[in-house]
């Protein structure tokens, strides 16, 4: 029986920072992820695309987003359990009972899900031959954009992923940018860089277009794309990109008796608790009125569910809220010499 304070559930950016949030104010926590690593969707989807939305931070990758979040809680001395998925969540008296998959047992009073999506998979080709060269030529997600420099890549989609790796891999390389609509989903600056990208003759740009076909043997050598119109155009290409969105299953969660709205989970925007008490909810994975999908919001939600997380795990002690530029407690704990 593993105690703790607090179980993170989900080892993404918003997880580690609640993570971080926790320790801060004294509480102890573990994180469970069924993943084999730490980072969630910035590491598993994109770990070297850019990220431009973290306050103070001009540009940085998923990557390196999830190692600055690693090295703040290295003060902190923070169990992880990964590959182990949450499966039984069941209430005890005053504390949650948690189980995963491979048998190891928690007593929490507090379960914060920070879980992103939950379970994701990506939206794929609806061409069959696809998948014949998924994981060589066909790719739903970036690892490694160093594969792609000097190549042809074909990009299909109009959401910020499709539209941002658009702009990034034509730097060093030949893009092919196919979405089926003309508007885009994207974010209106990086549509406008498109557009210019296009004008300039760095981005060939196909709307109202889909893929009808993939050709190749050994290696992937063109596709066709087809138009609203009918008109059909062969496109010689290295790589095919899809970026269509995420399949989102919530898996066990969905049976823990918490109210659920199209696959997210309802919170309160006090302490973002949900309807049963001690179980929090925090990242893409809560909704309430006004709710934006940001990172930034993920950990401002996580940081408000760490001090609301104090009074069950510490019910004789009143928490104080003090500053981390001078409270000599934090800094005690943060490793930082008091002046």
């Amino acid at each position: 029986m593993n105690k703790t304070d607090a179980l993170i559930i989900g080892a993404g950016p918003t997880g580690l920072f609640t993570a971080h949030q926790l320790k801060i104010i004294g509480l102890d926590c573990e994180i469970v992820d069924n993943l084999d690593k730490i980072g969630g969707q910035c590491i598993e989807l994109y770990p070297d695309k850019p990220i431009y939305d973290i306050p103070a931070v001009p540009e940085c990758t998923g990557e390196e987003l999830t190692n600055n979040l690693i090295n703040q809680l290295k003060p902190f001395d923070i169990k992880f359990h990964l590959n182990e998925r949450v499966d039984e969540v069941k209430k005890e008296n005053e504390r949650w009972i948690v189980k995963t998959n491979i048998g190891t047992v928690f007593s929490t009073p507090n379960i914060i899900i920070a879980g992103g999506v939950g379970s994701f998979e990506p939206r794929k080709f609806p061409v069959k031959d696809c998948e014949k060269f998924e994981n060589k030529s066909v790719f739903y997600s970036i690892k490694d954009k160093k594969i792609f420099e000097g190549k042809t890549i074909s990009i299909f989609g109009g959401g910020d992923s499709a539209l941002d790796w658009a702009v990034e891999l034509s730097k060093n390389s030949k893009v092919n940018l196919i979405h089926r609509r003309d508007d885009f989903r994207g974010a209106q600056a990086t549509v406008d860089k498109i557009q210019q990208l296009a004008k300039e003759g760095k981005i060939n740009l196909f709307t109202k277009f889909q893929m009808i076909a993939i050709k190749g043997e050994n290696k992937l050598e063109s596709i066709d794309i087809q138009s609203d119109d009918k008109e059909i155009k062969t496109l010689k290409t290295d790589y095919v990109l899809g970026f269509f969105g995420l399949i989102m299953k919530l898996g066990p969660i969905a049976n823990w008796g918490l109210n659920i709205d199209k696959k997210t989970i309802e919170v309160d925007t006090e302490k973002f608790e949900t309807n049963q008490k001690g179980i929090y909810a925090v990242g893409d994975i809560c909704s309430y009125p006004g709710k934006l999908k940001l990172i930034l919001s993920g950990f401002h939600e996580g940081a408000l569910a760490a001090r609301a997380c104090f009074k069950l795990a510490r019910p004789n002690e009143k928490y104080r809220f003090e500053f981390t530029t001078s409270s000599k407690t934090i800094k005690d704990r943060l490793g930082v010499k008091s002046d």
